[in-house]
């Protein structure tokens, strides 16, 4: 009998001892298991963040871009009027030179005569310059003359305004007065 205890100790013993070697490997195989699950959970967190990273720097790299092109449309537009600005100046400063040449003074060409007491000719030669001419009739019109039968003609430069004006409210300042205005407006053009 002593022996059969024997053989059940050695086999509960050896049980135990292969429990325990088998508990002990599958320990340590849920361990590495654990490990290496935690270890990629990891390395997916790092990609999910560089994922995020980069998609962020793409939308902002593109908001940099839409920015850019509207600028650079805007610079196109600035340079395209300044060029625009810069092309009617030396057009009038042309003009100019070629008035001069002809012998054309603006500011000096201005004639008024009267005609019937009621009426009154005018003949004015003028540079011609952008919105010249709309200044000069509303300077007219404010002296309180209504224009009638008006020719314009433009020739190098000039401009040969010539009208009829009544006067609205009945009276009409004598020619030489009607001079002195129609050449204090020239000047402000």
């Amino acid at each position: 009998m002593g022996s059969r205890m024997d053989e059940e100790n050695h086999i509960d013993e050896d049980d135990n001892d292969n429990d325990a070697k088998f508990k002990s490997k599958n320990l340590k195989a849920e361990r590495k298991r654990r490990k290496k699950l935690s270890s990629r959970q990891l390395e997916l967190r790092s990609i999910m963040n560089k994922a995020t990273i980069i998609t962020d720097a793409i939308t902002y790299i593109e908001q940099l871009k839409n920015s850019v092109e509207e600028l650079s449309n805007q610079l196109l537009q600035m340079e395209a009027t300044t060029f625009d600005e810069e092309k009617i100046k030396l057009k009038e400063i042309h003009d100019e030179q070629e008035t001069k040449k002809w012998g054309i003074i603006p500011e000096a060409e201005v004639h008024v005569n009267n005609i019937c007491g009621t009426k009154l000719w005018i003949r004015i030669v003028l540079q011609k310059k952008r919105g010249a001419l709309t200044k000069l009739m509303e300077g007219i019109s404010l002296l309180g003359i209504d224009l009638n039968d008006t020719s314009i003609t433009t020739s190098s430069g000039a401009v040969l305004f010539t009208t009829f004006g009544e006067g609205i409210r009945g009276g009409l300042p004598d020619a030489g007065q009607m001079k002195k205005y129609l050449l204090e407006i020239m000047r402000s053009i």
